[in-house]
This record gives structure tokens, C-alpha cells and sequence, in this order.
């Protein structure tokens, strides 16, 4: 979509752990993982109170108003 020559992207405004954020329109789990350079398999994922399996990254599709929760695994001992 342009305006006067300008770009302008449609964007979803979501909750990431507790803080705001925007993201394309259509962007997956999957691809909001990749904006955080986070690998799947390296975390887990709560949509809307709601476990994702990996699997489920992929198609997971966010909208305005979702609330993500991003787990990460870290080593140690």
C-alpha cells in the first residue's frame, strides 16, 4: 500500500513478556522468534495462556491484542 510515494506497512500491536510491541501483519511465531534471533528448539512458547508445540510455530499467525510468553532455555549447573 502506498501514500504519496510512501511505504506504509500494516503492523499488529501485541504484548511480548509484558512489554509492547509491533509487528508486521501476518508475521508467525516463527518469524517473531527470528526478529529476537531466537532458535525454536531453544524455547517455548505461550500464545494467549495457551503452550505452543514447535510444530505450531509455523501457523501460528499473531493478531493486535495477543499476549506472547517466550521461555528460554538456559544451561548451566
Amino acid at each position: 500500500m502506498s501514500i504519496s510515494g510512501s511505504s506504509i506497512e500494516r503492523t499488529v500491536a501485541l504484548e511480548v513478556n509484558g512489554k509492547p510491541r509491533r509487528l508486521p501483519a501476518g508475521t508467525s511465531v516463527t518469524g517473531l522468534l527470528e526478529s529476537v534471533d531466537l532458535l525454536p528448539g531453544t524455547v517455548v512458547v505461550e500464545l494467549n495462556r495457551t503452550i505452543l508445540r514447535r510444530p505450531q510455530y509455523d501457523e501460528a499467525i499473531l493478531s493486535d491484542g495477543d499476549q506472547i510468553e517466550i521461555v528460554h532455555f538456559v544451561g548451566g549447573g
